[in-house]
């Protein structure tokens, strides 16, 4: 072989570090490209908006069902009609309520009728449309009603630092008489402080579960301390939840006996 050829052998050859020349790798004539992906099939994409809409309409129609149960219960079609459709409590405004024997007249909210199963959440609506202040008060005439949404009517009362009143008012403002009887009691409680118009009556019995319980005692005892509960932090004695307890006819307390129980806590005199 000439010299030349060796030579030119010798270069294209590479000398492997434990054994004889061996051919260096030859370079790709066109380097590797990065593969794009492929686009999803046309029909996957079908299958999972079907799958998508299936999973929507059932989540929706079991949503829809439980709606439907939750409204179909006789205590919840009550407790949406006397929020919305017929209320059991009516209200008005009146400007200035002579209930104090001042003469000057305040602001009050009269409030008449049944306590009904949304009668809280409805009370709170028609003070917040009143602009009450605190001072101005409430005035009551209902024969009771629910007893929780009482107790809550009550709270929301206090809250507000209103004055409460059993009687209702002319279009002069003057406060008639009145009565306030059962569940009444306790929104009337709330009041602070807790007019007693001349002729108005409060009237106090025993409360009962219209639902059917399993053990009558324990529920019966649950009641008694839950008014005990509120009626203390009201201020009113608890000698008003023996009142209570004693009879499931309503009892008319004298206003002397209410005026004890700090039932009342400012009588006021004969108009």
């Amino acid at each position: 072989m000439p010299v030349d050829d060796r030579e030119e052998s010798e270069s294209n050859l590479r000398r492997s570090p434990t054994g004889p020349w061996v051919t260096p790798p030859r370079a790709a004539a066109n380097p590797p490209q990065t593969r794009q992906p492929e686009p999803r099939p046309r029909k996957l994409y079908q299958r999972n908006l079907i799958l998508s809409t299936v999973l929507f309409s059932l989540i929706v129609l079991g949503v829809g069902i439980r709606a439907y149960r939750d409204v179909s219960r006789p205590e919840a079609w009550a407790y949406w009609k006397d929020l919305y459709f017929s209320p059991s409590l009516t209200s008005s405004l009146v400007a200035k309520a002579d209930f104090d024997g001042t003469g000057r007249g305040h602001r009050a909210l009269a409030i008449r009728g049944r306590i009904g199963p949304a009668a809280a959440g409805w009370f709170r609506e028609r003070l917040d449309e009143a602009h009450l202040s605190a001072g101005d008060a409430v005035l009551l005439a209902s024969p009771g009603g629910n007893l929780d949404q009482a107790i809550i009517m009550g709270e929301i009362i206090r809250s507000h630092g209103l004055a409460t009143v059993v009687g209702t008012a002319d279009a002069s403002g003057r406060v008639r008489p009145a009565y306030c009887a059962s569940a009444c009691v306790l929104v009337y409680a709330g009041g602070k402080p807790r007019y007693g118009v001349d002729g108005s009556l409060l009237g106090v019995h025993r409360f009962v579960t219209t639902s059917p319980v399993n053990d009558p005692v324990a529920d019966a005892q649950r009641t008694t301390g839950m008014l005990l509960g509120y009626m203390t932090r009201m201020g009113v004695a608890s000698s008003v939840v023996e009142a209570m307890s004693e009879t499931s006819d309503v009892r008319w307390l004298d206003p002397k006996e209410a005026l004890a129980m700090n039932l009342v806590t400012d009588p006021v005199g004969a108009r």
